[in-house]
């Protein structure tokens, strides 16, 4: 267990912060992110939901072999299969856990698992003694338990502690909770439950009122001692605790909080932006500490103040979140050896030379394009050099767009289908809608496009601009992204890696349907 002055910070953001409507990331993604997570000294990574498919499997496998520092964790229902394949998955781990849960509202036990209470309690413990019978570090959690009964919490709990469980979680699975009652709820589990002490108590908190981060801060006051979160508070519907906020709140109020973790911080920030990029998520610009103004001020009198003592408006240091630290390192006369080595700094590795050297050609070509080459651009030709090595059926030849006041805007593209080359030609409203639908004229995908975003990498009118593409067919939502010093080019690349996910296909399970 950990000691009474130390939070344990739970990284979900490869698993429910994966459920966010299109953030469904490959095996080399998932890797990617895992390794900055250990970077950032993060306790326990979530790294997937084995049985939901062959493909969690294998990720949540891989970094079980590739993951060091971290505990890894695979979440699994109170059902035997998903206890043996979660076990399976994370058996290469230095230090491996087991996450088990169970509903335990009123409402789900009756309209989801259709189970009676005493039914409930008696497959929590077996799924804990199975779990158990794996591994020694097994978490409970009560699914929406900020909507159960608090006796029948107490019940289930203790019988959990009983059986093996060493963490129990109390999410607030919907976002229902506030946090002066989440608190409350905590304390009073904390006093109630015998065997209280045997476990570390956690909590995960949704953010459907925007409260995720005040009732997981109100939990740890009241005596939770591992918060649950992720990076940019990515999650389904409206998202999870932040874990950027819920590490520096508890950093930065130690008056109040009177504990610390383990957590690197200035890994932050480079952790957000290389999250953002693979999801095709963007940060919003006025985010809680990764947003582009989270220490930017434009009050004459906030600046001058900053100006004069830092401390006047800003209670916690750029810099000790990653802020200014990826300053331009390589420019178009650095060399293969400058560039392998400052990939490797920000954690990225290439599995083949092949892949290295697509790397530095993009690397370069790019240096033609804009003077000075920053770590966002590095993390944006890394990711797209790996969308490339994917096997898609489509892809971008070459295009040629047409904008002129008075005149239709046209677009034509040669895009290879299956290997074959295609010339195809639209007119649109604008240069984009042209490309969209010069690509739509070919393939026919029966898609709606749901968002088109693009923000800058870096700053300056020479900044590559990253464009993201929700597609959504037959319920399936896919995000595309694609980056490039002209914004044409880039959102061309975004919609056809899209089209790319969508023909791709793949089916998962998700956590919460149940077949109890």
């Amino acid at each position: 267990m950990a000691a009474p002055d130390h939070l344990v910070i739970f990284d979900t953001t490869l698993r429910d912060g994966e459920q966010s409507p299109g953030a469904t990331m490959n095996k080399n993604e998932k890797l990617r992110i895992a390794k900055i997570l250990e970077k950032l000294r993060v306790d326990v990574i979530e790294a997937g939901f084995a049985v939901a498919s062959q493909g969690d499997f294998d990720a949540v496998k891989a970094i079980a072999e590739t993951i060091k520092d971290s505990t890894v964790c695979s979440l699994a229902r109170a059902l035997d299969k998903d206890i043996d394949r979660a076990a399976e998955a994370i058996r290469p781990a230095a230090s491996g856990r087991i996450h088990t849960f169970i509903a335990t509202s009123p409402i789900h036990m009756k309209h989801k698992l259709q189970m009676e209470p005493d039914q409930v309690v008696e497959q929590a413990v077996r799924a804990v003694k199975r779990a158990r019978s794996h591994v020694d570090d097994v978490e409970f959690s009560c699914e929406d338990a900020g909507r159960s009964e608090l006796d029948f919490l107490c019940r289930i709990i203790e019988a959990a502690i009983d059986a093996g469980a060493r963490t129990i979680n109390i999410p607030d699975t919907v976002g229902y909770a506030i946090p002066e009652q989440f608190g409350e709820t905590i304390r009073q589990l904390l006093n109630r439950i015998p065997n209280a002490d045997k476990a570390i108590f956690s909590v995960h908190c949704h953010n459907d009122l925007g409260l995720a981060v005040a009732n997981s801060l109100a939990a740890v006051s009241n005596g939770a001692r591992q918060v649950e979160c992720t990076i940019n508070g990515l999650g389904e519907r409206a998202g999870n605790a932040s874990l950027e906020e819920i590490v520096m709140a508890v950093r930065t109020r130690k008056d109040l909080f009177s504990l610390d973790t383990r957590i690197d911080s200035q890994h932050i920030v480079p952790a957000s932006r290389l999250v953002s990029t693979i999801t095709g998520f963007p940060v919003q610009p006025n985010k809680a500490i990764v947003g582009a103004n989270a220490f930017a001020h434009e009050s004459g009198i906030h600046q001058d103040g900053v100006l004069k003592h830092r401390e006047t408006y800003e209670i916690m240091r750029a810099q000790d979140v990653g802020w200014h630290t990826n300053s331009l390192v390589l420019g178009k006369h650095s060399g293969r050896n400058a560039f392998r080595t400052r990939l490797l700094e920000l954690g990225i590795q290439f599995e083949t030379e092949t892949e290295l050297n697509e790397a530095f050609t993009r690397f370069k070509a790019l240096a033609d394009l804009k003077h000075e080459i920053f770590d966002e651009d590095l993390q944006a030709i890394a990711s797209h050099t790996r969308q490339k090595e994917e096997d898609g059926r489509y892809g971008l030849v070459c295009m040629q767009v047409c904008s002129e006041t008075g005149v239709v805007p046209k677009a034509r593209l040669t895009m290879l289908v299956d290997g074959k080359e295609h010339a195809v030609e639209a007119e649109g409203s604008g240069p984009v809608d042209a490309t969209f639908k010069a690509i739509e004229s070919l393939v026919d995908s029966g898609c709606n496009l749901q968002l088109y975003s693009v923000n800058n990498i870096t700053s300056g009118t020479d900044a590559q601009g990253e464009v993201t593409v929700r597609l959504e067919r037959g319920g399936r939502i896919v995000n595309g992204v694609g980056a490039d010093t002209d914004i044409i080019m880039a959102s061309a690349k975004a919609y056809i890696e899209a089209l790319n996910l969508i023909a791709r296909g793949g089916i998962r399970q998700h956590p919460q349907v149940a077949d109890v």
